[in-house]
């Protein structure tokens, strides 16, 4: 079990990663990802693609994801730790539904290369509609969206403030698929910015994550796009849920944008009953 972008042990969204998993069938792998019950398990396989140094398969707890950021450095982070050497000294390249996604460690830190935006643009009004209904807000108080979808399918909220952010009590149950994140900024502290997501599981209660990589990424694309952020910062999440999350966002001269936080090996174990 991996503690994922948290500011110390305990305080980032926990992860399970299942190691040498390559005789799972994605029937298990479901089923695993339910009794564990987290937001994400992961399952690490040999590569198919010949620059990958692994493979990944991503569930929540009703579909397998393409892509999902926390997933991504757990997933990292317990490969390195079982004694796995990279092809490159200071890049790891992970191989899962979008594609390679490049990793890189430095001072302490595991931040991955943001996916491209599979969805962009804004939403229908029918569609900002929803989500205003969803959270519970007033259509003002919105002062851009977008679809930030890098994987998940995520649309992003923008409010005046991180207090505002805070203060958001959503819809508990949701009939229709949701992923709504939102985000205000900080007036003074470490963190620029405050993050929330929410979505749905497969019984429609709606759960909020503690940190959410993926969601961070596609932000980061959209608010330095726009001129609200600069092209580096970083973001606070999971505060109401008693959670300390800082994600790390710089861009290099490239214009690619990394996405990193702190990883801590919380638990291990061996699964019993499984091939």
């Amino acid at each position: 079990m991996i503690d994922v972008f948290g500011a110390e042990p305990l305080s980032g969204n926990p992860l399970a990663v299942v190691m040498g998993a390559d005789a799972l069938t994605t029937e298990e792998m479901l089923r695993l990802t339910r009794w564990f019950n987290l937001s994400e398990t992961t399952f690490l396989l040999s590569p198919t693609h010949p620059a990958a140094d692994y493979r990944v398969r991503i569930f929540s707890l009703d579909r397998e994801m393409p892509f999902a950021g926390h997933p991504t450095l757990g997933s990292c982070h317990a490969w390195l730790s079982s004694g796995r050497a990279p092809m490159k000294e200071t890049e790891i390249v992970q191989e899962c539904g979008v594609g390679l996604v490049t990793i890189r460690r430095d001072q302490g830190l595991l931040s991955f290369g943001a996916p491209a935006l599979i969805r962009s643009g804004p939403p229908s009004p029918e569609e900002l509609t929803e989500a205003i209904r969803f959270l519970r807000i007033e259509p003002h108080e919105v002062l851009d969206a977008a679809w930030v979808d890098n994987g998940p399918g995520w649309l992003g909220i923008r409010l005046a403030s991180a207090e505002k952010v805070l203060s958001l009590d959503p819809q508990r149950h949701w009939s229709g698929r949701i992923d709504i994140g939102v985000v205000g900024p900080h007036s003074q502290g470490d963190a620029a910015f405050e993050v929330r997501a929410f979505f749905n599981n497969h019984l429609g209660t709606i759960v909020e994550d503690p940190v959410t990589g993926s969601l961070n990424a596609s932000l980061a694309q959209w608010l330095s796009s726009t001129g609200v952020a600069r092209d580096a910062y970083i973001a606070a999440q999971g505060t109401r849920l008693g959670r300390n999350g800082r994600i790390h966002v710089a861009r290099d001269s490239a214009g690619q944008f990394w996405i990193g936080g702190k990883t801590y090996t919380q638990v291990t174990g061996r699964l019993q009953g499984l091939p």
